[in-house]
């Protein structure tokens, strides 16, 4: 019975060093990876947004949803568009896009801010090919408005990823639905 108790002991003494080191850890690098976010997002805000000036994109929280509005100028003079992020539900994760359209609604860019899929699979949407600036995936979605986004699967124009047809439908879904709700939110676009 002895042996047990001390062993339970060292046991117990053994836990909370590694709990204390495992708390110790998190309290330092907290900090460091909400900086990291916050600059991902930014990066995200301003790829979504190319117009828009870098310290003019306003977060604006309406009814629980949450976009941004991206000016020309810091004195939030000459509206260029909005910006929203975009969940959802792929093949082994929840992937997020930020979105950017200009005032008529038309996507103005993409950034994928948040992915688990299947390497070489899933993640393709993040693919950049070779000789190209940008994720190709993401490209077909310039210019469009979100009666225009449907996968080619589902008797659309955008190309779905060959072995990733979940992943490419998530994206998509979420960006089209994404982008009717911010129309409902602000009453319509300006065509």
């Amino acid at each position: 019975m002895k042996e047990i108790l001390k062993l339970g002991g060292i046991l117990m003494l053994i836990t909370a060093i590694a709990g204390g080191a495992l708390s110790m850890v998190n309290s330092i690098t907290k900090p460091k990876i909400e900086l990291q976010k916050r600059l991902a997002l930014e990066r995200a805000l301003l790829k979504a947004l190319p117009t828009a000036d870098s310290d003019a994109i306003i977060p604006v929280e309406t009814n629980g949803q949450k976009y941004y509005k991206g000016y020309e100028s810091p004195d939030t003079t000459g509206l260029v568009g909005y910006a929203f992020v975009a969940k959802g539900k792929g093949y082994s994760s929840e992937i997020e896009t930020m979105v950017g359209i200009d005032t008529t609604g038309a996507i103005t860019g993409t950034s994928i801010l948040h992915q688990v899929e299947t390497p070489g699979l899933g993640t393709k949407i993040e693919e950049v090919t070779y000789g190209e600036e940008k994720p190709w995936f993401q490209q077909q979605f310039m210019d469009r408005t979100w009666e225009e986004l449907k996968l080619d699967k589902d008797g659309g124009d955008i190309n779905s990823i060959t072995g990733a047809t979940i992943s490419s439908r998530a994206v998509t879904s979420s960006i089209r639905e994404g982008l009717k709700e911010l129309e409902n939110e602000l009453g319509g676009f300006n065509n």
